[in-house]
């Protein structure tokens, strides 16, 4: 196995574009990957394209041979990812692992999703798919839903409150207002969570990530050849996936996400570090009780103590554990083929000192992505650190 270095990252703004398509931001983020790891297409061995519902959303299948075509890459592989709204956390580990193994030297990964262009609630029902369609979406539970069940639950457990979730929101927001990428760049308060409209008892209106447009792409070569194209490669320490049911219904707990603890210790044991080396970690935060049970999963803090700690600020840039420094899902926004992929590209930036506006983490050397799909029956984490 070889060691594997991101080279180049490069994304579009996240939020409504009704002046480009999908093949425009694919290409917007690909070039600009390109341009920051100072490569020329012909160079790209593979491509792997980490997309959910192109085909309910534009219309559009065979997607990554759209890409690869629209880019000039032909006659590259191109290979599409799905995995719900994991779809571009596990493009990546698809890419590191074809770089790591050698059967490719250059690769890039990109994320995207095209999602405005269709009414809400065709969005959503082809969101829904992503959980048990014949026992779940069928039978009227949707993502808020399913949600809410997990923080009512939560709530129940460990005397999580509501006012801690909207703590979640407020943090992001302001991250998110530091990020000339993010789909809402405005703070908001406690006040303004909570009393905006219920979507799903508890969760409200702030609690949910929106529906976006965007793309994101990181480069990827051995590490022993990132410096012919980069002077700021940024290692990638460990990738590790697991899964769960699919369906709420069969799970032993709804208030955890037992893929995430299996990944998050095998990505631990691949990197030989612990929570608490890392500086920076993007987590998946759909909803704000979901990045509550990601701290925790992930082992950031203990079982039920994830609200509190938030609502305390210690996951805030500067705290114990700055969390989705980006912004995240709920502020950056969550075009759910990328999200994955922007995790990476920020977390790149936070390594290599570049995250702009006031959102750099001083001194960050070693980063984690997080990366879910559905209500957690998938789940990708991936540690990196700044090479030296």
């Amino acid at each position: 196995m070889r060691k594997v270095a991101i080279i180049g990252v490069g994304m579009t703004e996240f939020g409504e574009h009704w002046d480009k398509s999908f093949r425009d931001l694919t290409a917007e983020a690909g070039v600009r990957a390109m341009e920051d790891a100072n490569l020329a297409g012909t160079k790209i061995d593979a491509l792997y394209g980490g997309t959910m519902a192109a085909g309910r959303l534009i219309g559009q299948e065979h997607i990554t041979a759209l890409i690869a075509d629209h880019m000039g890459l032909n006659p590259i592989p191109a290979t599409r990812v799905e995995a719900a709204c994991a779809s571009g956390g596990v493009a990546l580990r698809q890419g590191y692992m074809a770089v790591a193994s050698g059967i490719h030297d250059i690769v890039v990964v990109g994320g995207a999703e095209k999602m405005t262009d269709v009414p809400v609630n065709d969005a959503a029902a082809a969101l829904g798919g992503a959980g048990d369609q014949e026992w779940e979406l069928f039978l009227g539970a949707t993502f808020p839903a399913l949600y809410a069940l997990m923080a009512r639950r939560h709530m129940v457990e460990y005397g999580t409150t509501e006012e801690q979730m909207a703590a979640v929101a407020v943090k992001n927001h302001l991250n998110a207002s530091m990020n000339k990428y993010a789909h809402f760049q405005s703070k908001v308060s406690i006040e303004t969570v909570m009393k905006s409209k219920v979507v799903s008892d508890p969760l409200k209106l702030f609690d949910c990530s929106p529906i976006s447009d965007g793309a994101a792409a990181v480069i990827l070569a051995p590490l022993e050849m990132a410096r012919q194209f980069t002077d700021t490669p940024v290692e990638i320490l460990a990738s590790a996936q697991a899964s769960d049911t699919l369906a709420l219904s069969s799970r032993k707990s709804l208030t955890e996400l037992r893929a995430t603890k299996v990944a998050a210790r095998k990505a631990f044991e691949q990197a030989k570090l612990a929570p608490a080396d890392i500086d920076a970690c993007e987590v998946h935060d759909c909803f704000t009780i979901a990045e509550i049970m990601a701290v925790e999963d992930i082992g950031f803090f203990p079982k039920g103590a994830g609200g509190k700690a938030t609502a305390e600020g210690e996951t805030a840039i500067g705290a114990k554990i700055p969390i989705n420094t980006s912004g995240g899902l709920k502020g950056c926004g969550h075009p759910v083929g990328a999200t994955g992929v922007k995790q990476a590209v920020e977390i790149a930036w936070q390594l290599r000192g570049e995250a702009e506006n006031g959102r750099q983490v001083k001194g960050a050397e070693i980063g984690m992505t997080h990366n879910v799909g559905g209500s957690g029956a998938t789940c990708v984490i991936h540690v990196m650190k700044r090479a030296d």
